[in-house]
């Protein structure tokens, strides 16, 4: 009698992708740096009136959101510095950005302020909206979402990056205590598959809003998970989250989400997990300054951009997780810029 063998996801890749990941993550930075510089004259403002990051949203008619990503962003590049909550130019930043400097550039970047995405940038920074997805109508992201074919090529584009990032995410976390894992919003199911490949003991469901949800089901099945990854349909923001999981994963999720929809989706995994359950968050996380890393704080722009989140530092999320009620935060570094923060719930 022949015994079915369990599928396994291909063998790691014999190249390391996290360069060609930065030159796709980082592709709005620059146009952040020209509407800056040239339409709102930061770094002229600032050097006339260090401030906090609410004083500058004041003196220049900007939002918090926004504002904070081109703060981090600039730190990142060495342009500006924080001295406790004042954000202050570096001699760098003086010497080339400021507008009456004899060596600014001012001139040189200004031949790049009509570029689109720099026009989008200065009304996100004015306004706090997203500009939505480029290569969609309607723009907006969530609403574009529930169209299937953007939904299917969206997702497609997760799952190449996840099949690299999310063995090593899975590798990195000992997960012989736990049994059933819940991966929310978990897109194509990339994740999932991961984590029961890495941890065979492991069942697991994707838990993803229509039209998505068929989406994952059929890359799920296509890779020869279905026995042992599950597709359940709902949204994180609006249904409660399917109990019976004691490790929930939320990968690649919050940075397209502002603080208020961060702490709903935290407070339900705190609701839904046991006692002794284990929340594991896989993304792009900036250190515990928000001065860099610097490949993250460029990511952070197009998210900025196209949705209504942006990049979170390590000391907000643990700050964000405890909120929730979950203890005993770590940080774990893992591959492509990304990194878990992991927490439990007390038991």
């Amino acid at each position: 009698m022949m015994t079915s063998v369990p599928q396994r996801l291909p063998a790691p890749p014999a190249t390391d992708p996290t360069p060609v990941y930065r030159h796709r993550d980082g592709l709005y930075a620059a146009d952040l740096v020209t509407a800056g510089l040239v339409h709102l004259d930061v770094f002229t403002w600032l050097d006339r009136h260090p401030a906090d990051l609410d004083g500058l949203c004041a003196g220049l008619g900007i939002e918090p959101r926004p504002a904070d990503v081109m703060v981090t962003l600039y730190a990142a590049m060495g342009l500006v510095e924080r001295d406790g909550s004042t954000i202050r130019l570096t001699p760098l930043g003086r010497e080339h950005f400021v507008a009456d400097s004899p060596y600014s550039l001012g001139a040189y970047y200004a031949s790049f302020r009509e570029r689109p995405v720099c026009r989008d940038l200065v009304e996100v920074l004015k306004t706090g909206k997203p500009a939505g997805w480029a290569s969609t109508k309607p723009n907006d992201w969530l609403t574009a979402m529930l169209d299937p074919g953007f939904a299917a090529s969206f997702t497609a584009a997760m799952d190449s990056r996840g099949l690299y990032l999310g063995p090593v995410a899975a590798r990195a976390l000992d997960l012989a205590e736990q049994r059933a894992l819940l991966d929310i919003a978990g897109g194509s199911g990339i994740y999932a598959c991961a984590f029961v490949d890495q941890h065979p003991h492991l069942a697991a469901t994707v838990f993803e809003r229509p039209p998505v949800d068929a989406v994952a089901a059929r890359a799920i099945a296509g890779r020869g998970f279905a026995d042992r990854v599950r597709v359940q349909p709902g949204d994180m923001l609006r249904d409660p989250l399917p109990d019976g999981h004691d490790v929930h994963l939320i990968s690649n999720v919050l940075h397209d989400w502002d603080v208020p929809a961060v702490d709903r989706i935290l407070a339900a995994s705190f609701a839904a997990l046991p006692a002794g359950g284990l929340l594991v968050i896989h993304d792009a996380h900036l250190n515990a300054g928000k001065t860099g890393p610097l490949p993250v704080a460029a990511y952070s722009v197009m998210l900025m951009h196209g949705t209504e989140g942006r990049c979170y530092g390590v000391a907000e999320m643990f700050e964000r997780t405890s909120a929730a009620g979950f203890r005993d935060q770590a940080f774990i570094e893992t591959a492509g810029d990304r990194s878990l923060v992991t927490a439990r719930k007390p038991a």
